[in-house]
């Protein structure tokens, strides 16, 4: 049995795919062509750059806790003070009712933001 190896590295598939688009797009479409995909990677690039924006802003609404939370309602607790609500004489039913309130109302002022 023949064994054929092509062994054919990085920078020579680089060369064959170029050789290859000449020859099929020819020389006068292959500079549109490369505008077209730097402006894909262009569009590309600006939308990774703003998820991880988006990211990062969400990553610092989060509240920082220094150590393990031991109960339930120290994590209510906890959340409730980042998003700006008193937790004394509440019950941890009116704290989830009121973080989640506080949570969607900044998910709709985001989005009246955006329109």
């Amino acid at each position: 049995m023949l064994d054929y190896s092509l062994n054919i590295a990085g920078s020579e598939w680089l060369i064959i795919i170029f050789v290859a688009l000449v020859l099929i797009l020819g020389t006068g479409k292959l500079p549109g062509a490369a505008k077209k995909l730097g402006k894909v990677v262009n569009e590309y690039n600006k939308a990774k750059n703003e998820i991880q924006e988006n990211m990062k802003e969400v990553t610092e609404q989060v509240p920082k806790i220094s150590g393990p939370v031991g109960t339930e309602r120290e994590k209510l607790e906890a959340i409730a003070k980042s998003v700006g609500v008193k937790v004394e004489d509440k019950t941890d039913d009116d704290l989830q009712k009121i973080i989640s309130g506080k949570i969607g109302q900044k998910k709709i002022d985001e989005l009246e933001k955006n329109e």
